[in-house]
């Protein structure tokens, strides 16, 4: 019994539920940006765009823990146990996982196309190149330190603009505005991680932008994130100024950047992490709240 649970289980390890609030927050940010008084939710829009955000962020870290485990990164690894790294699934049952969920948010968003048009089979067929080239393929982006690059623009600027766009069919200021904070928040978890990571990584050849610039200069980027996420939260109240609420959920970022500040590393960085992730949901989900209210 242990044993079946244990099996079952793994795949919910896999899919790393701590990160899936960068999944989350762009779609409900992007939605919210799309309602207004004279406009409406579709519903199964949203609904859709939220299981191909998803789909795609869990394709991704799975692609990540198959294609890590395969080079040998994630041995000795500090941080939560990743499933090829650890025997508890061979690299190719988890390029499968990967390649089932890529379907998965094809085929959602492949009726969303339909729906809102072509133009989206384009967008999708690029987010699902990047969620695989992040760590997989012969040469990375995810080693050569582009990796916050390509977090920043898929799951700030494009899952953010692109739940907008399925609602109205138009790119509005106020959908860009806005997806820069959900951008920089969705880089913060990356950014927290490649921190805890730096000794392995740097030992393994695997060469994110923290251990390219260092563990001080990752901890200054940590704290002006969320800096830049407040300074842009502030910019969207020019439209609706109720995303003002965005900030009461930005204060519980307070404890992780004292955290940083003060030094921790490695084991110690674990709840940093995990309370970076509630920052990123209620910072978020407030920004979402403002712009509907």
């Amino acid at each position: 019994m242990f044993v079946r649970s244990l099996k079952a289980n793994r795949w919910i390890l896999g899919a790393r539920l701590r990160t899936l609030p960068a999944a989350v927050v762009p779609v409900a940010v992007g939605t919210a940006a799309a309602a207004g008084p004279d406009s409406g939710v579709i519903w199964w829009r949203a609904i859709a765009a939220l299981i191909v955000s998803l789909a795609l962020q869990v394709a991704t870290n799975y692609v990540n823990d198959y294609a890590d485990g395969e080079r040998g990164t994630d041995d000795g690894r500090v941080g939560p146990v990743r499933l090829v790294g650890s025997g508890m699934a061979t690299a190719r049952e988890v390029k499968v996982a990967a390649l089932l969920a890529f379907v998965v948010a094809g085929v959602v968003g492949g009726a969303l196309a339909v729906a809102v048009g072509p133009e989206l089979f384009v967008v999708g067929a690029l987010s699902i190149l990047a969620g695989w080239a992040y760590t997989g393929g012969p040469k990375p982006y995810g080693y050569l330190g582009l990796g916050e690059v390509f977090v920043f623009v898929f799951f700030g600027l494009v899952a953010t603009v692109g739940s907008a766009y399925v609602q109205t069919v138009e790119v509005s200021r106020l959908a860009v505005t806005v997806s820069i904070p959900v951008g920089l928040l969705a880089v913060g978890l990356l950014v927290i991680n490649n921190l805890r990571d730096i000794p392995g990584d740097t030992q393994s050849g695997k060469r994110t932008l923290a251990v390219t610039i260092g563990d001080v200069n990752t901890r200054r980027l940590y704290v002006a994130l969320y800096v830049l996420t407040a300074g842009f939260i502030v910019l969207a109240a020019r439209w609706r100024i109720l995303a003002l609420l965005g900030l009461i959920g930005l204060l519980s970022c307070l404890w992780p950047v004292h955290r940083v500040r003060m030094g921790a590393r490695g084991r110690d960085l674990i709840p940093v992490l995990g309370q970076t992730g509630k920052t990123q949901l209620l910072t978020g989900l407030g920004l979402a709240l403002g712009l509907v209210l």
